[in-house]
C-alpha cells in the first residue's frame, strides 16, 4: 500500500484549478494521500501560469516554500509556464521534475524514481503535439465546481502565450461534458463554473477534426438540462463569440446566472487592432447592451491590458472614457509585460513600465468605483445566495446568482446552501449586508 503524501499548489486561471483536480485524482488513484501544501510531503507539484511576469516569480517562491517544509521532497513543475520554458524550471533550485503540456496529464508514470535530482529532468513535447483533449473539473471547493470544456486556442493575439502554452483549439465531447456535470451534480456541489482557454470556441476539435459538431449554444442548452446544479456560470468569453441566441438562453434560463466575463483588452480600436483582437469596440458596446436589454440586473466584468506598446496618454484616456461609460460592473486589470516569442515583444514604442503601474493603478480605482456603483444598484433587490465555507472574522460570505458578495454573521449550517435574501446595505469592507427572508436562517430552499 502506497502510503505517500502529495501536495498542490495552483497558479493561474480557473482552467488550472479543474486541471489540478484532475492530476490530484491520478495520485489519489495510486494510492496517494492529499495534503495540504503547508504540509510535509513527499511530492510537491506546482501548477504554473505564464500569463505574466508576476507568475514567473512567484514560481521560485513556492518552489522555496515546499523546500522549508521538507527539504528532501520530490518538487515536479506542469502547466503553462513548464511548457514554455522547461529549462528555465529545470534549473531552479529543488526542481526535479518538469513536465508539458500533453505529459502532465500522464504525470504517475514519471514517479518511478523520487530520489533528488541536482537539475530537473524534463519531458516536454512539441506544442503541435498537443493536440488530445483531457477534461478536468476541480470540486476542492464545496460550493462550486471549475468545469473544463475546452483547450487551447487558434487565435492569434500578439501578446498571448497561451497556443504556445496549451496548443490548438480543441472541445470535450458532449456527452462527456454531460458526464463530468452529473458527477459534480452527484457530489452536492451546488454551481459549476464553465472554463476553457477560449470557451466560446466549443465544438470545435471536438471528433479530432476542425469542424463543430456541436456549438456553446448546443453546451450551454444541454447543461441546461443536467439535474441537480442550481447554478450554471460562464466564465470568461470572448466577445465575438458570445451570440445573441446565447445571452437570450441564459436570460430565460432557471440554471444558468446572470453573469458575464467578456474580455476587451483596450477601448481604442488602433490597439485593439495592433493586439490582432477579432472585434471593434462598437461590438462590445454591442455585446453589454444585448445583456443589459434582457437582464438588466446583470453583472458584467471586463479584462484590460494597460501599456500595451504603442499605447499613447491618448489611447489610454480612450480606454478609461470608454469603460467609464460602459454599464459593466468589475474590471481586472493586467499590466502588459512582454513575453517571448510574441509579435507585441517586438513592436516599438514600449510604454515604461513606471507609466504602465501607474494606469494600471487608475483602473482598479476605477474597477473599485464601477463595482460600488453596481452592488449600490442592486440595494433593496432580493436574490439568492449561495453561502461559501470559510469563516472569515467571523462572518460567512456568498455570491447572489449576479455575483454581489454579500456576508452574515457565521454560522456552519449555512455553508453549500442558497438562501433568498434582501440585500440590505454597503459595509464598511464593501460587502453587502443582508436580511434572510425566511424565518429560519439554517432552513434552505
Amino acid at each position: 500500500m502506497n502510503n505517500k503524501k502529495v501536495a498542490f499548489y495552483t497558479l493561474g486561471c480557473k482552467l488550472n484549478f479543474s486541471e489540478t483536480s484532475t492530476i490530484a485524482r491520478s495520485f489519489k488513484d495510486e494510492g496517494f494521500k492529499k495534503v495540504e501544501f503547508e504540509e510535509k510531503a513527499d511530492i510537491y507539484v506546482i501548477n504554473t501560469c505564464s500569463v505574466t511576469d508576476n507568475a514567473d516569480k512567484r514560481f521560485k517562491t513556492i518552489v522555496k516554500q515546499a523546500q522549508r517544509v521538507n527539504e528532501n521532497a520530490f518538487v515536479i513543475a506542469v502547466g503553462c509556464y513548464a511548457q514554455l520554458k522547461p529549462e528555465e524550471l529545470a534549473a531552479v533550485d529543488g526542481v526535479d521534475l518538469v513536465l508539458g503540456a500533453t505529459e502532465k496529464f500522464k504525470i504517475t508514470d514519471y514517479l518511478n524514481d523520487l530520489s533528488k535530482n541536482d537539475m530537473g529532468e524534463i519531458h516536454s513535447c512539441e506544442i503541435e503535439d498537443a493536440d488530445f483533449y483531457v477534461g478536468s473539473y476541480s470540486f476542492g471547493d464545496r460550493t462550486r465546481a471549475f468545469l473544463k470544456v475546452q483547450d487551447g486556442c487558434d487565435y492569434k493575439c500578439t501578446y498571448c502565450t497561451i497556443p504556445l502554452a496549451r496548443g490548438i483549439s480543441r472541445s470535450d465531447k458532449l456527452e462527456n461534458v454531460l458526464q463530468n456535470a452529473a458527477e459534480i451534480s452527484a457530489k452536492g456541489i451546488k454551481e459549476i463554473v464553465l472554463t476553457g482557454v477560449n470557451i466560446g470556441d466549443y465544438g470545435k476539435g471536438e471528433f479530432g477534426n476542425k469542424k463543430h459538431k456541436h456549438t456553446f449554444l448546443d453546451l450551454v442548452k444541454s447543461l441546461d438540462e443536467v439535474e441537480g446544479i442550481e447554478r450554471l456560470r460562464i466564465s470568461s468569453i470572448e466577445p465575438n463569440l458570445l451570440k445573441n441566441e446565447t445571452i437570450d438562453f441564459v436570460a430565460a434560463s432557471q440554471t444558468f446566472v446572470p453573469h458575464f466575463h467578456i474580455p476587451l483588452q483596450s477601448g481604442s480600436n488602433s490597439i485593439l487592432k495592433a493586439m490582432r483582437r477579432r472585434y471593434m469596440r462598437e461590438l462590445y458596446v454591442n455585446r453589454v447592451e444585448q445583456i443589459k436589454n434582457v437582464m438588466p440586473h446583470a453583472c458584467i466584468g471586463v479584462d484590460i491590458i494597460v501599456g500595451f506598446p504603442g499605447e499613447t496618454n491618448e489611447h489610454f484616456l480612450e480606454t478609461y472614457n470608454f469603460l467609464n461609460e460602459l454599464d459593466i460592473s468589475y474590471l481586472h486589470v493586467f499590466t502588459y509585460s512582454e513575453r517571448d516569442n510574441t509579435p507585441a515583444a517586438e513592436m516599438a514604442d514600449a510604454v515604461p513600465v513606471k507609466v504602465r503601474k501607474k494606469r494600471s493603478k487608475i483602473l482598479r480605482g476605477l474597477s473599485v468605483k464601477k463595482r460600488r456603483a453596481f452592488y449600490e444598484n442592486q440595494i433593496g433587490n432580493t436574490a439568492t445566495v449561495l453561502f461559501e465555507g470559510e469563516n472569515k472574522k467571523g462572518f460567512i460570505q456568498g455570491f447572489t446568482e449576479n455575483y454581489v458578495k454579500v456576508k452574515t454573521p457565521w454560522d456552519p449550517a449555512l455553508v453549500n446552501t442558497l438562501h433568498e435574501i434582501k440585500l440590505q446595505k454597503i459595509d464598511n469592507d464593501g460587502l453587502v449586508r443582508l436580511e434572510f427572508l425566511h424565518e429560519s436562517e439554517a432552513v434552505a430552499i
